[in-house]
């Protein structure tokens, strides 16, 4: 089975998911809000829908998410100064610090995972991953359309109460 694809993704995937799980536990929202903590220091999060969208996660799941790393003092939500009804997400001087200690610590992992491979394998295995993850992304924004980033089952809120949701990945 080893050389069936979704096998192998799957073992480095639940490797991965575990360790990485663990390594952000503390962290409001745990591995969700480390990536959504990771938008906001890279300036690449944007609005609290288009982070939401972007993560595939619930907008009423995501709000929780956002309230409760604003809470911790790692997130700010800002006005868009261009549309004040758009509020932008961004990391604060704490957010960013914490993130970078959970960085190096992801990082860790990360190369710790690749290390059976030669040097350059590892460059060139991030390099396509990233291809990949790109191309299947827009591919699911095309076919999906507006209802990208709107999982059903357990991420799909049952009812919009002011619970603390604290999804796993």
């Amino acid at each position: 089975m080893e050389e069936e694809f979704g096998f192998a993704i799957g073992v480095i995937f639940r490797a991965y998911a575990k360790a990485v799980e663990a390594t952000v536990a503390d962290l409001p929202g745990g591995p969700r809000g480390y990536f959504i903590l990771a938008a906001a220091v890279r300036g690449q999060a944007g609005s609290q829908r288009a982070i939401a969208d972007r993560l595939g996660i619930d907008r009423t799941v995501m709000t929780y998410l956002l309230d409760d790393l604003e809470e911790a003092g790692l997130v700010e939500r800002k006005p868009d100064p261009a549309d004040r009804r758009s509020r932008h997400i961004v990391a604060t001087e704490r957010g960013a610090e914490l993130w970078d200690e959970l960085h190096s610590q992801v990082d860790r992992i990360d190369r710790q995972l690749l290390s059976v491979l030669p040097e350059k394998s590892q460059t060139a295995f991030r390099d396509m991953l990233t291809v990949m993850a790109r191309d299947v992304d827009a591919i699911e924004r095309t076919l999906l359309g507006d209802r990208a980033g709107e999982p059903s089952g357990p991420d799909k809120p049952v009812r919009a109460s002011r619970r603390r949701a604290r999804p796993n990945v």
